[in-house]
């Protein structure tokens, strides 16, 4: 009889947990139905303004309705397109009075905020005022609100101005400690991709190129403060250097900002400026909302189409996903787009620091055949380097923004010795019994034979030499200039276009832009690859599991950096072209 119960209790709690299971997953399919079923046209009054806070990471593409696991319904992340969408829309709407930043930090690289400050300046042509507020403002929010009217800061909050810094984490020594040797093959005196893997700091000829970038860059940032804040550039390195914002009234006495407010004063001026009466409200928008506002439609819908391709992350062979470019889907979406007779243009927009050499090679061939029957124009995000750049070159025209790291024509190859690690730290002994002299080409468990990296390194040469090849065909350049400025050398965007690798400056609109210049239309609809996954079935990846890299990035924050960088470690196969490291400026 207790082996009964035993069963009977144990059979009762089984069922329970499983309906409850069940109940919460039909509870957030439910909710997210009848979220996104209620989802109506958003109609704005007059005078209103449109908020924008920005503190959510920015993807160059927005995810379709993305459902958090608080089932509270679908909510989308919104990407820079729409917010660049958002703005244009906003500049010839009459409803729309103004825009209020609301700014903090601002979780994007330098290129995407300074397309976004782009939009913004833009927008200013309207007549239409922008604000921006904010208790703390970090150096890239601080640089898109002087895209504003006028700035306002809290009276006891500060401004972050110090200058650029790139940090590279360096992994030798943990390396050591585990017994690993990398055993690296490479081509390139520039390809300081590998550096983290054999030095404690960085080369000279690293740091050379380093300093370069972060020196172009701050000097981008400074020539947008110059000219809307009309300070000099003298008086702003000085600040920076001697760290003298360091409170709100610094912030006031260098004119960094125009007034300091609370936030009940900063409601009560924007009613001023709105001629509103101290009752009256103010009538603000969000720009997830305001992405549901219909825009007005002149005429009938377009039949001529640009089709803009994402690529975004580590290249690999594969489907990948929003966040990595794998060389099938992106290729499929490429084809797609070369085959459609109504897509008179392609915009592909890259936003990578490269990746597999072989993947790389294989959408380079579609953007190739592509280019051979209409306009491509290769549009780079915050960053379009070494794999990045070779699936670019075939393009009919290359546009980044000057902040855009860029470049890194370079090979390398890392194959890791485990030996030290399995025998002297876990006591794991390895032998074999081989048909042929190589037959365990390429081991892990034991260091190359010479003969062995001397084909690897034949082979990284020989990518090199297509590679360089490729972008001298793609580029109308010899070979032997695109060995001058490769070497695996990064570039700031400024750079790139004094030496040829890109054609032009400007964001995703730009590039929109000159592709229907290319096709020679006017009047065209936007169509987006690769397509997307469905709302439910994000949905049901996230309460399978299937999607675990959203709550690392919830857990981890920041940190989540560190973690793709080993998780890219361990991925790696074949010969690169990559940035083993994120150039994260900050």
């Amino acid at each position: 009889m207790k082996q009964f119960f035993k069963f009977m209790f144990a059979s009762m709690l089984g069922t329970f947990l499983v309906l409850l299971i069940l109940s919460v997953i039909s509870f957030g399919i439910i909710a997210a139905i009848v979220a996104s079923a209620s989802q109506e046209e958003v109609v704005i009054s007059k005078n209103t303004v449109l908020q924008l806070k920005l503190n959510k990471t920015i993807a160059d593409r927005s995810s379709k309705t993305k459902v958090v696991m608080g089932y509270s319904g679908p909510e989308k992340n919104t990407g820079l397109n729409e917010i660049l969408d958002n703005l244009k829309k906003a500049k010839n709407d009459d409803n729309i009075a103004g825009i209020y930043l609301d700014l903090s930090d601002i979780p994007a690289g330098i290129s995407t905020v300074s397309e976004i400050r782009e939009g913004l300046l833009d927008f200013k042509k309207s007549g239409k005022f922008i604000w921006a507020y904010s208790e703390v403002y970090s150096q890239k929010s601080y640089y898109l609100a002087t895209a504003a009217d006028k700035i306002f800061l809290q009276p006891q909050g500060a401004i972050e101005f110090k200058g650029l810094s790139s940090e590279i984490m360096f992994v030798k020594g943990l390396l050591e400690k585990l017994d690993v040797k990398m055993q690296i093959i490479r081509h390139g005196k520039f390809k300081a991709a590998t550096e983290p893997l054999f030095l404690d700091k960085m080369s000279p000829e690293n740091r050379k190129q380093m300093t370069e970038l972060v020196n172009n860059v701050w000097n981008e940032i400074l020539d947008g403060i110059v000219d809307t804040r009309k300070i000099s550039r003298q008086e702003l390195n000085n600040l920076a250097d001697s760290l003298k914002i360091q409170t709100a009234e610094d912030a006031l006495k260098y004119k960094f900002v125009d007034q300091l407010v609370y936030k009940d004063e900063l409601i009560t001026e924007m009613k001023k400026k709105l001629a509103l009466t101290d009752k009256q409200k103010i009538q603000l928008v969000t720009l997830e909302k305001y992405t549901d506002v219909a825009e007005k439609k002149h005429g009938t819908t377009p039949s001529d189409k640009i089709a803009v391709v994402y690529a975004s992350g580590s290249i690999g062979s594969g489907t990948g996903d929003d966040e990595s470019i794998g060389s099938e889907r992106i290729s499929k979406a490429l084809r797609k787009a070369r085959e459609d007779d109504k897509v008179k243009a392609i915009v592909f927009r890259i936003n990578s620091g490269g990746g597999s050499a072989l993947a790389s090679d294989v959408i380079w061939r579609e953007v190739d055949l592509a280019r051979q029957v209409k306009p491509v124009v290769a549009s780079f995000g915050d960053v379009a380097a070494s794999g990045g750049y070779y699936i670019a070159c075939a393009a009919s025209k290359i546009i980044a923004d000057p902040t855009t790291i860029t470049g890194s024509i370079g090979v390398f190859g890392v194959i890791p010795n485990f030996q030290g690690l399995f025998s002297k730290k876990l006591g794991i002994t390895f032998d074999l019994a081989n048909t042929n002299k190589n037959s365990d080409y390429i081991p892990v468990q034991k260091p190359l034979t010479p003969y062995q990296t001397l084909l690897i390194q034949r082979d990284v040469d020989h990518i090199y030499d297509v590679f360089t090849g490729k972008v001298a065909a793609g580029r109308k350049m010899t070979k032997a200039a695109v060995d001058d400025i490769g070497q695996g050398r990064i570039w700031s965007g400024t750079d790139a276009k004094n030496i040829g690798l890109i054609d032009d400056f400007g964001g995703l609109s730009k590039a929109i832009e000159t592709a229907a210049e290319l096709a020679k239309i006017k009047n065209y609809r936007i169509l987006s690859l690769p397509e997307q996954k469905e709302w439910f079935e994000e949905l049901i990846n996230q309460i399978t599991g299937n999607d675990p890299s959203a709550k690392l990035k919830q857990a981890l924050g920041e940190n989540y950096q560190y973690y793709q960088y080993l998780k890219e470690l361990q991925e790696m196969k074949g010969v690169q072209a990559r940035l083993l490291y994120d150039l994260n400026l900050q």
